[in-house]
Parts: structure tokens; C-alpha cells; sequence
């Protein structure tokens, strides 16, 4: 697999313990502990007898609850395991063939993405898939609290579980009573019938913001994208259903990434009256706030980019005076898979668009002094080429680059990455000692591949990390090697 696979695109959970209680201030816990399941379970649907946003929920200053629940400072969002599509470092990475779409399905989400040109960007790429996957019946997102339907309960002991397992910290008795309490609501995705992650939140009606307490997705489905969808759809239930304008959250630094890559923003714009007091004070950990949009189409916004591409592309045709197209010819290969060498003056059209042997970004980077002859400087080209390509390939955060990305492992890569580029790809250019006729070549071949990466990838993750890391590796080595045949010659 090379810089892109299996990409892990968001950040981690809401709501994680660094620590368990402190033994003088858990008695509201061990009140818990020795309770079942059901009790508890009958316990948060009882709580529908108190008002609304009154002082005697969970959250209210009450010493034996107060005490306790302040022991899970830190984090409620968990830095260790996986996340929203997260990067998980507990969770065990599956590499397991993915379920496929239907033929018809796959034909339908070809032809979306091409008709809409969602393929340049890994978002619309993968909502377009997810819808595809909902109009099939295969994904369904549904909100659920705890009500004494028995679906209902099901639904919620299942992602009960799924939080316990992706939130290794957080003592299971807090979840289930969160989760249970009836004035919490869970929002969840469940693929073909089976609940595979969740957010849950307390929504304040009265004061039209929404706390979120957890959110996760089984270790196992963190690489399709759910992590955005189930955010989109909450925002939306939350907007129509319970007439909410902001969420709220606290986020570890771990978490951040993700959040703002769903809207979240550090600054707090919402008017401190309206929440303060309502949501508990957390220390070591960043309070984050998301305005929903009272306009946009959140479970569909991947079709209303299409429209305002569409149209900003209309306006460019409208504009621009480029009216000639140049049939560009295929690249004929040797045996063995080595293209042929083409010269940059045969291709079609690039003389008409002002490109010159000597432009910059042709001629860069100068290595090679002018009293040697073409041959030597081949020579010398190739022997740089192949020493940079081995700096890479020894480095320690190379080896997501060197094979190329497999679709087994990350279905959608090429629908999103329509120029992809390896290190053994580039290792066969290498070898053929014909492709790279000029070092530009090589070194653009070389950011193409970091960028792929970076462009697919979220922040956070350790792909994109990888990748950062290993370019400015590579350019220092690039720079050296500059600096070196400078002083020789």
C-alpha cells in the first residue's frame, strides 16, 4: 500500500475518562455499579418525570453527582482509541475485504460521480457513495433514545457497546447512564441492520443548543466515511426535530482535527448565558462550538456542491477565450512497461500556450556544470535520481508509499485520486534510465505522491503525517545534493 491507504479520516470520540473515580467522590458511581442493566435502563426512562432543563438532572450541582462526574476531566474526547473515522491507536486496523455494492449500485455511483464531477474531491466522492448506500437499504441512520421500545433499547445496548470498546476510559456504568438517560438522544448508522457507531447528545430545547456527549464507530468501519455522515445527518435531526441553532462539545487536542473538519470552531460565539450552567466544566480539554445552518441541505450537500461547481464553471466558460482543444495522443509503452520518451514540444497545444524549453519549472533545478557532454549528464542525473529514491525508500515513514494503494483496502482511492504515483512506480521509471530526462521530472513525479496522500487524507491522520514527514526529508536530502555539485563544480 502506498501513502493513502487505509486512510483513517477523522479525529477520535467525544467524551473520554483519563482516570476513573476517586474513591471520596464516587458514591453516585458505585450506586450505579451495583445496579443491572435494566434497572438503570428503567432508571433513564423514569427521568421523563422531571422538567425540562431542570436542576435536578445529572448536571445540576448536586454534591453526590457533582463530585464524580468532575473526575472525568479531561477528555471527552478519547485520545487513545478510534474515533469518528479516526486514527486508532487501541482499535485493531482491519484489512478485511469490504462489502461490495450491488452491480447496479456501482453503475449508478460511476456515472453520479462523473456526471457531477464529484470525483475531484474525496467529500462528494464519498457522500455520493454513502447515498447510494442508503437509497439501496444497506446504510440507514436512525435516532433513537430510550423510550421502552424494545428495537429502540437494542439499538442503544449495541452502540452502548461500541462506546465501551472505542472509549477504553470511560467507565461503562457513565456511558450506560448517559446513553439511557431519556433526555439524551443517540443518532446512529447501521449497515445492513447492525449498529456500527453513533453519536449521542442532550439537546436543551429551551435554550436551542446541543451538548454532545459521545461519539464513535466500530473499529472495523472507519474507513468509509460514516464519521461525516453521521455528523451531517445530526446536524440535521437536530435542526428539524429538535429546533437546535448551535452544538457545543469539549474536544482533547487529539480530537480537535476532526471537529473542525465537521464546522466546529474554537472561538465560542454563542452568548455565554445561553449555556453556561447548562453543560459541566471540563479542565485539559478545548470547548468547541458548530452553528448549524438554518438553511443547508446537510444530508444532501454533496449534490448542492456539484450544482455550484457546475455553475462556476459555466461562468468560466463564459469568461475564458480558450476555445481550442488538442487531442492529446496515448503514451506508446516498450516492452516491459517503460513509456517512451516524448518531447515536451511534440505535445499538442503546449507551444500555443506559451511554454518554452527554458520557462521555469523546466530548468530549476541546475545540478550538472556546461563542459560536460549530454551522455555524462544522464549519468550523473541518474546516479542523483537513485540515490534520492533510496533516502526515501530507507526512511522509516516510507512504507505506506511503496506499493501501490490496493482497492481491496481503500474501495474509492481512484474515484478520488485520479493521478496516482508510488515509490515502486517510481522505481521502475528509475530503472528504465529513459523516463527522467530532467530532475524536475522526478521531483514532480515525487510531490505528486505527497500530495495525493495529503489530498486524500485528513490532517490527522498518520498517512498525512507520514507524508510530511517524509517530503521534508526528502528535499533536505534534495538540497544537499544541490548544495554538494554546486561547490564541485
Amino acid at each position: 500500500m502506498d501513502s493513502h491507504s487505509p486512510h483513517l479520516n477523522a479525529a477520535n470520540r467525544s467524551r473520554s475518562s483519563q482516570t476513573p473515580p476517586s474513591p471520596s467522590h464516587s458514591a453516585s458511581a458505585k450506586i450505579a455499579a451495583s445496579e443491572d442493566l435494566e434497572s438503570i435502563a428503567r432508571r433513564g426512562a423514569d427521568t421523563d418525570s422531571y422538567p425540562e432543563e431542570s436542576e435536578d438532572d445529572e448536571f445540576a450541582p448536586e454534591q453526590d453527582q457533582d463530585s464524580s462526574i468532575r473526575t472525568f476531566t479531561g477528555a471527552r474526547l478519547d485520545s487513545v482509541s478510534g474515533g469518528v473515522n479516526g486514527s486508532s491507536r487501541n482499535a485493531e486496523i482491519k484489512t478485511e475485504n469490504l462489502d461490495r455494492a450491488p452491480d447496479d449500485a456501482k453503475i449508478m455511483m460511476k456515472e453520479t460521480l462523473q456526471g457531477s464531477g464529484a470525483s475531484s474531491g474525496a467529500y462528494i466522492a464519498r457522500e455520493e457513495a454513502l447515498k447510494l448506500e442508503e437509497k439501496a437499504g444497506h446504510l440507514k441512520f436512525a435516532c433513537y433514545s430510550n423510550d421502552g421500545v424494545d428495537e429502540h433499547m437494542m439499538c442503544l445496548i449495541a452502540l452502548k457497546n461500541i462506546f465501551a470498546k472505542q472509549l477504553p476510559n470511560m467507565p461503562k456504568v457513565y456511558i450506560l447512564r448517559l446513553l439511557m438517560d431519556s433526555k439524551h438522544k443517540s443518532v446512529m448508522v447501521q449497515r445492513r441492520n447492525v449498529v456500527v457507531g453513533g453519536i449521542t447528545y442532550r439537546p436543551y430545547r429551551s435554550q436551542r443548543f446541543g451538548e454532545i456527549a459521545f461519539c464513535a464507530i466500530t473499529g472495523d468501519e472507519q474507513v468509509k466515511g460514516y464519521g461525516t455522515r453521521l455528523m451531517n445527518h445530526l446536524k440535521q435531526h437536530a435542526r428539524d426535530v429538535d429546533g437546535l441553532t448551535h452544538f457545543l462539545t469539549y474536544a482533547d487536542k487529539h480530537a480537535v482535527g476532526y471537529f473542525l473538519k465537521q464546522g466546529f470552531t474554537k472561538e465560542i460565539y454563542l452568548e455565554k448565558e445561553v449555556w453556561y450552567g447548562f453543560i459541566k466544566d471540563y479542565d485539559g480539554v478545548l470547548l468547541m462550538e458548530c452553528k448549524i445552518d438554518p438553511k443547508l441541505p446537510y444530508t444532501d450537500l454533496s449534490s448542492m456542491i456539484c450544482q455550484q461547481r457546475k455553475a462556476i464553471d459555466d461562468q468560466i466558460k463564459e469568461l475564458s477565450e480558450c476555445e481550442d482543444f488538442y487531442q492529446v495522443p496515448e503514451f506508446q509503452k516498450k516492452e516491459g512497461g517503460s513509456p517512451k520518451r516524448i518531447r515536451p514540444e511534440d505535445i499538442p497545444g503546449l507551444k500555443e500556450a506559451g511554454w518554452t524549453p527554458d520557462q521555469w519549472g523546466h530548468t530549476r533545478y541546475k545540478v550538472f556544470n556546461g563542459f560536460v557532454d549530454n551522455a555524462t549528464k544522464q549519468k550523473q542525473l541518474n546516479a542523483l535520481i537513485r540515490m534520492l529514491l533510496k533516502t526515501m525508500q530507507d526512511h522509516g515513514d516510507a512504507w505506506p508509499f511503496k506499493e501501490p494503494v490496493d482497492i481491496l483496502d481503500v474501495p474509492d482511492y481512484y474515484d478520488v485520486i485520479k493521478d496516482p504515483i508510488d515509490l515502486k512506480t517510481i522505481a521502475k521509471r528509475v530503472e528504465s534510465e529513459e523516463y527522467y530526462v530532467t530532475l524536475d521530472m522526478f521531483v514532480a513525479d515525487v510531490r505528486r505522491m505527497f500530495n495525493n496522500c495529503r489530498s486524500y487524507n485528513s490532517p490527522e491522520t498518520m498517512y498525512y503525517k507520514f507524508a510530511t514527514r517524509l517530503e521534508a526529508h526528502f528535499h533536505s536530502k534534495l538540497q544537499a545534493a544541490l548544495q554538494s555539485g554546486a561547490k564541485s563544480q
